[in-house]
């Protein structure tokens, strides 16, 4: 070996181990999950497992990640300040596990698992927080949008 190859030869080594750092970092931990919804109902196209990781990912049916919009991922993160209680010193939604019943004719149901719990309700069920509105809504347009989904 030369000298020349002698002294590329630690400079190489050091190229691959910072190109090796560069990838690990790249892969690093998974974006925590905001929330996961479980829609379910009487029509077709109902039924949905959609979960909001709070890098901006939606994954529909266990499917590929998809990415939403900036205007959806602020919308998710402040639902789920809402489920989790950031928003005030109350208890949130999901700490108190709210189950409300469904009303007389209901088509959509919905089970939302946040970090501190689960919520349940369905369109027609009496007395619901503005968040699920707004949860059911935002369900709507990210299957629509994200997911391709027909609802």
């Amino acid at each position: 070996m030369t000298r020349s190859m002698r002294r590329a030869a630690p400079l190489s080594g050091l190229l691959l181990l910072a190109a090796t750092a560069a990838l690990a970092a790249c892969s690093g931990p998974e974006p925590a999950d905001l929330f996961v919804v479980h829609r379910s109902g009487s029509i077709a196209g109902a039924r949905l497992t959609l979960r909001i990781s709070d890098d901006g990912g939606a994954y529909c049916n266990n499917g590929p990640r998809r990415e939403i919009t900036s205007a959806q991922l602020i919308e998710a993160r402040a639902l789920r300040r809402a489920l989790d209680g950031e928003q005030d010193k109350d208890a949130g939604l999901a700490e108190k596990h709210i189950d409300l019943p469904p009303g007389r004719i209901s088509t959509l149901s919905y089970r939302v698992r946040s970090e501190k719990g689960t919520v349940a309700f369905s369109d027609t069920s009496a007395h619901q927080p503005a968040a699920f509105y707004r949860l059911a809504k935002l369900t709507r347009d990210v299957a629509r949008g994200a997911c391709r989904l027909a609802r």
